[in-house]
């Protein structure tokens, strides 16, 4: 049986019972994964930006676009699989070498319903 994806907005939430959901079917786990490196030229400026402390922007920029990249790889999968919603979603990151950082965004896709109470 193959579903179609949809382009409606879909649930992503961090607990087990949505409130006021009822959650009708548990479909599987979904993740979505990205590997990202800096370039030079970015890995260059937050060294010089590093030595006076404080953030370092070009890095904050990195992680929060992969993370976002992630999740949306997660939600398209959970479509895939016949999901409206993804639940207990979770990340999780490391680094790869000394330039590039993978992020993992995983949760369980289901089928969720407005509760009636």
């Amino acid at each position: 049986m193959s579903r179609e994806p949809s382009s409606s907005p879909l649930l992503v939430t961090t607990t087990e019972r949505p409130a006021g959901y009822e959650v009708k079917q548990a479909l599987g786990q979904v993740f979505g994964v990205v590997v990202r490196s800096r370039g030079l030229g970015g890995n260059i400026m937050a060294s010089l930006r590093s030595l006076g402390g404080g953030e370092i922007v070009e890095y904050t920029r990195l992680v929060e676009d992969t993370r976002r990249h992630a999740v949306d790889r997660m939600v398209e999968n959970a479509r895939v699989m016949g999901g409206n919603a993804v639940v207990m979603m979770r990340f999780d990151s490391s680094e790869l070498g000394q330039t590039m950082t993978e992020v993992v965004a995983y949760g369980t896709a289901a089928i969720i319903e407005k509760s009636s109470t």
